[in-house]
């Protein structure tokens, strides 16, 4: 694909603006170097309201709402689909949401020729929507006119991101996989912030001081969803990957912000990299976003701590912009080959933030243009 003139404005809508990944989008496009936040939408309860009315009461950000995004009338994310991709270049969508309800909704503005860059699990599983973390397989692109093809438009597509929790290990499993070193299976256990759930402490006490022991849906989106990512285009779909298995287990802890992760890794025999090996490969790994320097690339994506107590979600989860990925307590262990942990900002890198870096990559690549 041709690279578009990327010194040039993209006008950006908002699907799903008042809830807490619209919220963190909003605040997103406040002084991005390339996208202009032109249109917001939500339910037909919050439709006709300036924004910040909209969001009174329950704005989750730590930093207040934008002016100019706080002055926007809210309109009817069903209602006003073709005036909304009028408006707009491309729409972040993150709603709550049915499901079905969801996919028919974002086919409909795809089909309004207006790209959809989403943060929802619903078209994940599409066989020819690409599910991409910018760095680890934006080659997965290439089946956007595949897509385009079948859903019969010029301009409108859909490209979703992977799940928040996947984003704290698979970018640590990738890069070694890509090296040459075969990654047998893997057991992972997510320790995941309650901004994952769209809550705050103030909204959900009952998690203070508190651990439990089951997400819905979240240990199997673990298990398949890097299948996907690790996958391949072939014709007119994206086949996954057979392997490597992957068992996870998922909790829900009294963190705010930053889904961490213990991950256990089994290589191949013969393509066992050494401790230093895999420091090497995650200290050099560069992807797609860090050489197109894209906005909202960390200048390093992996982040490895040699202190035995890090990385912390307290502590690292900002790293970057919040888009960078912490690894530390690399070492072997005694029933795999070796142990180590992730963290990975939920809302910034898992959430809002990796569509607005995968919206650039499309930008960047020539696949989102000027209406």
């Amino acid at each position: 694909m041709e690279h578009s003139n990327e010194k040039k404005t993209y006008r950006v809508g908002i699907i799903g603006a008042t809830g807490m990944v619209g919220q963190r989008f909003v605040t997103l496009m406040d002084g991005h170097p390339w996208f202009q936040l032109t249109a917001l939408a939500a339910s037909s309860r919050s439709a006709g309201k300036p924004y910040r009315e909209a969001v009174a009461g329950r704005w989750a950000m730590k930093t207040p709402i934008p002016k100019q995004a706080g002055e926007l009338t809210v309109l009817d994310a069903q209602a006003d689909i073709e005036k909304i991709a009028g408006m707009v270049d491309f729409v972040f969508c993150a709603v709550d949401m049915k499901k079905e309800e969801i996919r028919a909704l974002e086919e409909a503005y795809a089909k309004a020729e207006c790209p959809v860059v989403s943060n929802n699990s619903a078209h994940r599983w599409t066989d020819d929507v690409p599910m991409v973390v910018p760095e680890l397989n934006p080659k997965h692109l290439d089946i956007i006119p595949a897509q385009r093809k079948r859903l019969g438009t010029k301009r409108g597509f859909i490209a979703v991101k992977s799940n928040c929790s996947i984003q704290s290990y698979a970018p640590l499993l990738t890069p070694l996989m890509q090296a040459g070193y075969e990654v047998e299976k893997v057991l992972v256990c997510t320790y995941q912030a309650i901004s994952g759930a769209g809550k705050t402490f103030e909204r959900w006490p009952e998690m203070v001081d508190n651990l439990i022991p089951y997400i819905g849906g979240e240990e199997e989106k673990s298990e398949q969803e890097p299948l996907k990512v690790w996958g391949t285009v072939q014709g007119d779909k994206i086949v996954k990957a057979d392997g490597p298995a992957i068992t996870a287990q998922c909790f829900r802890v009294a963190v705010s912000d930053g889904h961490t992760a213990a991950v256990f890794v089994k290589f191949a025999p013969g393509k066992c990299p050494t401790e230093e090996e895999i420091k090497s490969v995650w200290a050099g790994f560069k992807g797609k976003p860090q050489e197109l320097e894209l906005p909202s690339a960390p200048k390093q994506f992996i982040h490895y701590f040699e202190e035995p107590d890090r990385p912390q979600a307290r502590l690292d989860r900002e790293l970057e912009g919040g888009m960078a990925i912490s690894a530390g307590r690399l070492r072997p262990d005694t029933q795999y080959d070796y142990k180590f942990v992730g963290l990975s900002h939920n809302t910034l890198r898992g959430a809002a933030g990796g569509a607005v870096l995968l919206a650039e990559l499309l930008c960047a690549e020539g696949y989102i243009d000027h209406r």
